[in-house]
This record gives structure tokens, C-alpha cells and sequence, in this order.
């Protein structure tokens, strides 16, 4: 049986990622004592590994595809493919950004302070290509972590740091004086796989579900019966994804009406549909939402 090796995110994605996967449709499995998780997909090989690392096995071919930030992939300066963006939530947790920050009361103001200064930070080639990118010359230095704290002490005079809302910067009592770049959740395959007519297929099966699911964030069902002549009040207050599904009744004059809306506008909408006639009204969930 052909096999696709798939590499899942340890650490901060993971649960996002299992989770993302449930509701996809595949059960994964993950035991703290081991690095390769069950999957309820046969054809699926799954590994857990660091994001930090992933873009290098897919590159190497040890991987045929796996979930990273296009952080790492710019870091580990990896010639993979980018199959999609996977925006797992809305908002803020779409993007991150990789940040230059210093202390609130350092006198670097501008890229042009950084020149003879000592920087730390995970994504010591990122910045490399940032100071190369601006003609500045610094010593750049890998972070293993707490790596706001050596900015904080002066061990360092800046830190280049990954933040969503910068709020935690701010909390300790640092400065943001420039973004290097911005970073998004990707699913990427290695350039022999993404030709493999087989993991090809595979991939493109996997990603359209994971999709699905994401698309389904923050939607919900709706259902519910009305008289023929209220249909227009009813059509009117819903913001639908398509035009609704409409089909009739074994009553005379009446109809089922069934639609996708967003979630935050059920409390204000069901209310008005009720006014407007609507009666049996059924909210409900959704797993995935294919377009």
C-alpha cells in the first residue's frame, strides 16, 4: 500500500493541528512517549516534529509533506513547495509577525542604531538576510529562549522576536522598532512528492477537507419552516453564504429554508426570522464547509 509521510508541528500548533484534523474527518492519536502518532487513515504516515525542523526533512525528501510556519521555511532557506496557507483561526492568529524589538528607554530609534549592536534571536538567518537587506553590520546570536529577558538585563541591546499582538512585548516594557516579516501556517511538500501522481492526489484530497473544516470556523446551520408569503421579509435579513436552499412543503403554501450564516450573527438574526415568520427554527454546527 502506498504511503504518504506527513509531518505534524510539535509544540505550539499541535493541539490546533489534531484538533484542525477532527474535525477534518482523521482521528490522529498522540502519545506523550512517542513521536509517531495513530491516524484513522491508512494511506497516511504521520511524525511529529518541531516546525522549526519540518522544511528540511520535506526538503530531504524524508517527508513528503508536512504543516510549518513560513518563518521556518524562509529560515531554513528551503526549496519545498507551498501546497496552501492554513489560516487556523481568525484575526490575530492568522498572521505572527517576527519583530525587532528593544527596551522602551534604549536609544536605538531606527535600523541604522542596530550598527555594532548585539542582537538575539530564533531566526538568526532571517535577520542575517534583514541587516544584510538595510547595509547594517551587528553580531547576530541564536536565542534557545527567554530570550526577552536578555534584552531586559542588557545582555543583548535588541531582541528579534515573534509576536501576534505585541502585547506581550509591551507588558515587558519593550519597544517594537521594525517587523523583518510575517508568517502564516503552511502545508508543504517536497518537489518529488508534489509530482507523485498518487501523493499528489493524496495531498490535494487532505487539504480540501482541512480546508473544509477551516471554512466552517465560525459558521453555523440554520433551518427552519415559513409561509410562501413571508419568504421575501425572511431573504432579506439573511446574510447567506450562497442563496439559500429552498424546498417545499407537504403544506400548501409553505417552504423549508436552510442556509449557512456566521455565527456571530445568529443571537441578533433569530430573533428578526421569528418576526419575519419563520417558525422550527434549528441551529446547528459545522464540521466542513467544501466550496
Amino acid at each position: 500500500m502506498k504511503k504518504l509521510k506527513l509531518g505534524l508541528p510539535k509544540g505550539s500548533l499541535q493541539d490546533a493541528t489534531v484538533a484542525l484534523f477532527a474535525k477534518a474527518g482523521f482521528k490522529v492519536v498522540v502519545s506523550t512517549r512517542s513521536y509517531f502518532p495513530r491516524i484513522d487513515d491508512p494511506e497516511i504516515d504521520p511524525v511529529l516534529l518541531r516546525a522549526q525542523e519540518m522544511s528540511r526533512y520535506v526538503e530531504d525528501e524524508t517527508l513528503d509533506c508536512g504543516i510549518t510556519g513560513n518563518d521556518w521555511i524562509l529560515e531554513n532557506n528551503s526549496d519545498v513547495t507551498r501546497l496552501c496557507e492554513l489560516l487556523y483561526a481568525k484575526q490575530t492568529a492568522n498572521k505572527v509577525r517576527w519583530v525587532l524589538a528593544v527596551p522602551e528607554d534604549s536609544k536605538i530609534k531606527t535600523i541604522k542604531d542596530l550598527e555594532g549592536k548585539k542582537i538575539a534571536t530564533e531566526v538568526v538567518n532571517v535577520t542575517k538576510q534583514y541587516l544584510a537587506k538595510h547595509k547594517i553590520k551587528a553580531d547576530v546570536e541564536f536565542s534557545w529562549g527567554a530570550t526577552e529577558a536578555k534584552v531586559a538585563t542588557g545582555l543583548v541591546d535588541a531582541i528579534v522576536e515573534l509576536t501576534e499582538t505585541g502585547s506581550s512585548l509591551r507588558a515587558n516594557k519593550l519597544r517594537i522598532v521594525d517587523t523583518l516579516c510575517e508568517s502564516t501556517t503552511q502545508f508543504i511538500a517536497s518537489k518529488k512528492a508534489a509530482q507523485d501522481p498518487w501523493k499528489k492526489k493524496k495531498m490535494e484530497q487532505v487539504i480540501m477537507l482541512l480546508r473544509g473544516a477551516l471554512a466552517a470556523n465560525n459558521m453555523v446551520g440554520l433551518k427552519m419552516n415559513l409561509r410562501k408569503k413571508d419568504l421575501d421579509k425572511v431573504l432579506k435579513i439573511l446574510t447567506s453564504l450562497r442563496n439559500p436552499t429552498i424546498a417545499p412543503l407537504a403544506m400548501d403554501n409553505w417552504v423549508a429554508l436552510e442556509t449557512v450564516i456566521d455565527e456571530g450573527t445568529v443571537r441578533s438574526i433569530i430573533p428578526q426570522l421569528k418576526e419575519a415568520g419563520a417558525e422550527g427554527i434549528i441551529e446547528y454546527s459545522l464540521n466542513k464547509l467544501i466550496y
